[in-house]
């Protein structure tokens, strides 16, 4: 294979151990080379700029800069190398400002020989596009003196992750969720709805649509995922051009999707959609917990049943615990009563978090849900659906308070 036609390759670690590691296994790749190894993120930066490979093998965390730092600066004067983050840890966190940095892929510590392969091939094939597409000089012809390498392009922004929950069933998450996606897309915000109840999920059948796609199509695939591929999953509902991933057709297939691929899941989402709701089963399994440490706001659902408002305040515990800030909790009443004696104020008193909504109760919500048309869809005057279309003004305005805070909204899960 001709030397221009190699992916080339640089390898950042600080342990020798795990460089000669990785090296070995890329050696007996024909269409792979290893053109140099760094200790640190400034020997990275340095030598990147020496040797202008296509893939950089990043790791997070190193003695004098960290690898997303490394990223950033390697981004700024050569564009077109793609970055693939290394680490032992597999959080979300990590995750988000890797691809804020702008990295290509994310592989946990050790990766198996076919990740690793699989996704030093498909950043090399984007290399290859990207040196054509600016005109970067090719491997074998050096750099001109003087001329600067071009700037790159800035990160489109990226979109945000609502998660719908209640720690108690059928106080209506599936029917809020429906809604909220119908109300908070148009041409300029796309919004995707996510069925995060992986098992016996119904966000589909709410919508009056089926498909034989599903995330369990996409999971599996995370660390390969592209435009092309996630849109061939989704769905389209017509009526309101709203997308949709849905639930696995059979509850069994639920086994083959981890929580940290459906984390990984909504992080790409993020990169297509202005919004990306998650509806969630009423506990705090592995899905879940990573739907909530992927997300900028959670829209925390209660009723006016004491068990239910119970369950609420032990999440709001679980939620201080974990540091999760109350801002980012939006507190929602749905089927309220007026001839039940529970009262907003008082359910707010008692979890001590404002109500951001209070959803009525309305008895035709039962004919909008069998018919799978969402009610806003149906009438807008109506008390229902206003009050869906004022939530949907809170939360714009609270994720514009929020925007420059710290990603994510929670580090639920244990970190290995």
């Amino acid at each position: 294979m001709a030397s221009d036609d190699k992916i080339r390759v640089i390898i950042v670690d600080d342990i020798a151990e795990t460089r000669e590691n990785i090296r070995k296994l890329l050696q007996f790749e024909s269409d792979v080379e290893v053109v140099g190894v760094a200790r640190t993120g400034r020997e990275a930066i340095d030598l990147a700029k020496e040797v202008k490979p296509d893939v950089a093998l990043m790791d997070i965390n190193m003695p004098d800069m960290d690898g997303i730092a490394a990223t950033e600066q390697i981004q700024r004067v050569l564009p077109y190398v793609q970055i693939i983050i290394l680490s032992v840890q597999s959080d979300s966190n990590y995750m988000r400002r890797a691809m804020l940095a702008g990295a290509r892929d994310f592989l946990t510590k050790p990766p198996t020989i076919d990740e690793l392969n699989s996704a030093i091939r498909r950043a090399g094939a984007r290399a290859h596009e990207e040196r054509a597409k600016t005109g970067a000089p090719s491997t074998s012809q050096p750099a001109k003196p003087g001329v600067m390498a071009p700037v790159a392009a800035p990160l489109s922004t990226l979109g945000s992750v609502i998660t719908v929950f209640s720690p108690k069933g059928g106080v209506g998450c599936t029917t809020l969720a429906t809604n909220l996606a119908v109300s908070l897309h148009s041409e300029d915000t796309r919004v995707v709805l996510v069925d995060g109840n992986l098992q016996f999920g119904d966000v589909a059948v709410f919508l009056n649509e089926q498909s034989k796609f599903s995330i369990a199509d996409l999971a599996p695939r995370v660390a390969e995922l592209d435009p092309e591929i996630v849109d061939s999953v989704l769905i389209k509902h017509a009526q309101s051009g709203i997308k949709v991933l849905a639930a696995p057709v059979k509850p069994e297939y639920a086994d083959n999707i981890t929580g940290d691929q459906f984390g990984k899941v909504l992080l790409y989402l993020r990169q297509m959609f202005s919004y990306v709701i998650v509806d969630t089963v009423s506990a705090m399994n592995d899905t879940t917990v990573n739907a909530i440490d992927a997300s900028d706001l959670i829209v925390l659902v209660a009723n006016q049943d004491i068990p239910s408002i119970k369950s609420a305040r032990l999440f709001m515990d679980v939620a201080d615990a974990f540091g999760i800030e109350r801002k980012r909790i939006l507190f929602v009443m749905n089927k309220f009563d007026k001839r039940v004696g529970v009262t907003p104020e008082k359910v707010g008193e008692t979890l001590k978090q404002d109500v951001a909504a209070i959803i009525p109760l309305e008895e035709r919500v039962i004919v909008s849900i069998n018919r799978g048309v969402p009610y806003i869809l149906v009438d807008k005057a109506r008390p229902i659906s206003k009050s869906i279309l004022s939530l949907t003004e809170v939360i714009r305005q609270r994720l514009t308070e929020l925007e420059g805070l710290e990603q994510p909204v929670a580090k639920l899960r244990k970190k290995k």
